[in-house]
């Protein structure tokens, strides 16, 4: 398919989205089905709260599964369908714009434009700061999903325009990128975040760049330290580099240090 025609499918699906309309369809508190004009849930319901609309698949022979994530920033539970989807979650939850998060909180139905009845279940929900939200898969590689996810995220894009709120397919994080943020979310839980003067101990210690082994040491024990300095790094407080391996000679900084290889977005 050529750009031109894959343009005009796209808006040819748009029109569609437009005419005949997106349902919603998501699980009431007590667990009931209920189905609702999409642009009305879009405003009145708390998708954020909201238990998975259908279960995540179960694949024979994947290595990871279905599981939970635990939000640092909500402080409870996020259903997880994939290791792709839990290393997403894992960004969104580092944002300090996101304010809540869900896994498959919703169906959006529609019609194609043939009038065949079409239905997608994105992956992610994430509340933003100034109400909107944005949902999202995470496909483990550029093409999965084949022809049914693109023509499927065309329309859920369409959806989401309609709204004033967002849809992307997410593209997997660098490799290195992943294995830093892995680790630092070990250390996201407040149980991490150290006594008020070790905490201020460590602010100080990194109140300019230095090397991580040399500040941990500097504001105390380093096996009691580095805890709270992982912990800092998760939520912002402190900056590094994490597009590079993040070692012992890995330079740290204060929150507001602009740094080589940095990854905003940390709350």
């Amino acid at each position: 398919m050529t750009s031109t025609e894959a343009a005009r499918s796209r808006a040819e699906r748009a029109a569609v989205g437009r005419l005949g309309g997106f349902e919603a369809v998501f699980l009431d508190p007590v667990g009931q089905a209920v189905q609702q004009r999409w642009a009305d849930a879009a405003v009145t319901v708390a998708f954020e709260e909201l238990p998975p609309v259908s279960a995540f698949p179960a694949v024979p022979g994947r290595r990871w599964g279905p599981g939970l994530w635990w939000s640092a920033t909500t402080g409870r539970h996020v259903a997880a369908g994939s290791n792709a989807m839990r290393t997403q979650l894992m960004v969104l939850d580092r944002d300090r714009d996101v304010t809540g998060l869900a896994g498959r909180p919703v169906r959006l139905l529609w019609r194609d434009r043939r009038g065949r009845m079409r239905s997608w279940v994105p992956q992610l929900f994430a509340r933003r700061a100034d109400g909107t939200a944005l949902l999202a898969d995470c496909p483990g590689h550029l093409e999965a999903g084949g022809e049914r996810a693109r023509n499927a995220a065309d329309a859920v894009e369409q959806a989401c325009a309609d709204v004033g709120w967002a849809y992307r397919r997410l593209p997997p994080l660098d490799d290195v990128l992943a294995v830093n943020l892995k680790w630092l979310a070990g250390y996201r839980h407040p149980r991490n975040a150290g006594r008020p003067a070790l905490a201020a101990a460590v602010a100080g210690a990194f109140r300019r760049p230095r090397p991580l082994i040399e500040g941990a040491g500097a504001a105390g024990d380093p096996i009691e330290v580095l805890p709270v300095v992982f912990h800092g790094l998760w939520h912002g407080q402190l900056t590094a580099g994490l597009t590079t391996p993040l070692h012992e000679r890995a330079l740290v900084g204060p929150r507001d240090w602009n740094g080589p290889g940095m990854q905003g977005g940390a709350r």
